[in-house]
């Protein structure tokens, strides 16, 4: 029996590394390895033979587990059963994470191994994206699917053709949170060897540039600013701290400002609903639809995976035709959730979040305030469990600041 544990163990171990490395990628190939990481630990059979820790690390993964029973209780409202059905599937690994967290996971675990396979795979995926998109961008019957589409040919140069269809293979706001995440976990690393951290950190930080994802330039702005908050001896980081992160935000709001893609935004953008075609920003029109009628969701929500629905007939409504079609997510993770779950829903899903860095320990909260402010920024401007990899990447920083709380020294 012990042989047989051992060697689920190195098989649960090996998948997860698969999940790490497979991050930055197409996430079809991620989705089983995760799948597969989740079972053989179940068939490690570490519930039945681990007595049950009672740490405060394990809070946020109770807190996750009841946000996600509260999606399940939604059930039992929503109109539409098989959409609800649909998204429990989806966001399944949350609940199956839970044991996972409680338990935790075995010994062959090394946080040190994980993170630098994730900066391996990170580090390795801008080049492989740029040699993909270059022979995309001369040779679009590679892919004859898409080069069908008018987008693909209308652009005649590079940067453009990128920035514009990497989200075709890869959506731009998940790669870069990945690559913001990998750069967080090289920082705890190699933050003493500059020679290793500073060319890592920027071939991750340039999927920015390469994207023109403008909320990641906020949210790198934002990780900057806590790093070098962290840097700085503890008697200086109330003084200095505070001038670092107002000089953060002043940097991240005039990078913003200048960023090609604002400079046709205004206020009206996000408080009326207009008929726009696909082209244009949709996001702002997505919030006004959203926001109409807000009593018909405070309370309770209408329950999982209902918002897409909701928001088509509040396109019908305003006579938006080409809207109307579409089963367009929120674009706002809170959104959604205020929309799914209502107000108590949303708090619960609030709390568990700000439950991470508070109730992680030792060397895994600086880990984790880093991490949760990549996840709080970024999920106002989409959805970042809307996606699979999103779910993927949080598996893997709760995992990992699991592990680094759970360490008895710095590695």
């Amino acid at each position: 029996m012990n042989r047989y544990r051992h060697i689920m163990g190195r098989i649960n171990y090996g998948l997860f590394l698969a999940v790490v490395a497979l991050l930055p990628f197409p996430q079809l190939f991620l989705r089983w390895a995760a799948v597969l990481w989740i079972i053989t630990w179940f068939l490690e059979f570490r519930w039945l033979r681990n007595p049950l820790p009672v740490t405060s690390n394990r809070i946020p993964f109770i807190l996750f587990g009841a946000w996600f029973g509260f999606k399940l209780l939604s059930g039992l409202w929503a109109s539409d059963s098989a959409a609800w059905a649909w998204q429990m599937e989806r966001y399944m690994t949350f609940g199956l994470l839970i044991p996972v967290g409680l338990w935790g996971v075995n010994e062959q675990y090394q946080w040190t191994t994980i993170g630098k396979t994730l900066v391996f795979s990170c580090v390795a995926a801008i080049p492989i994206w740029l040699l993909w998109m270059t022979a995309l961008y001369l040779h679009p019957e590679l892919v004859p699917h898409w080069a069908l589409q008018d987008n693909w040919i209308q652009h005649p140069d590079w940067w453009t053709f990128f920035s514009e269809n990497i989200s075709h293979f890869k959506h731009r706001l998940f790669l870069c949170s990945i690559e913001l995440f990998g750069a967080i976990i090289a920082f705890r690393l190699y933050r003493h060897r500059l020679k290793v951290l500073i060319p890592t950190l920027l071939v991750m930080l340039s999927s920015i540039p390469l994207t023109t994802s403008r909320q990641s330039i906020l949210t790198a702005v934002a990780l900057i600013a806590i790093g070098a908050i962290f840097c700085l001896p503890l008697k200086h980081r109330r003084v200095y701290g505070t001038s670092i992160a107002l000089a953060g935000v002043a940097l991240g709001i005039a990078l913003l400002a200048n960023h090609p893609r604002m400079q046709s935004v205004h206020i009206s953008d996000i408080t009326e609903m207009r008929d726009m075609s696909y082209n244009h920003d949709i996001r702002y029109n997505i919030w006004g639809a959203a926001l109409q009628h807000p009593s018909d969701y405070l309370a309770h929500g209408l329950g999982a995976g209902q918002s897409a629905a909701y928001l088509s007939q509040q396109y019908a409504e305003a006579g938006f035709e080409y809207y109307s079609r579409k089963a367009f997510h929120a674009h706002n993770q809170y959104l959604e959730e205020l929309m799914e779950i209502g107000i108590p829903g949303l708090i619960l899903f609030l709390i568990a979040w700000l439950s991470v860095p508070l109730c992680a320990r030792k060397k895994g909260r600086q880990t984790a305030i880093l991490f949760t402010t990549l996840f709080l920024l970024n999920m106002f401007t989409d959805c970042m469990f809307g996606k699979f990899c999103g779910i993927a990447l949080w598996a893997v920083g709760m995992v990992l600041i699991l592990l680094q709380s759970d360490s008895e020294r710095d590695e």
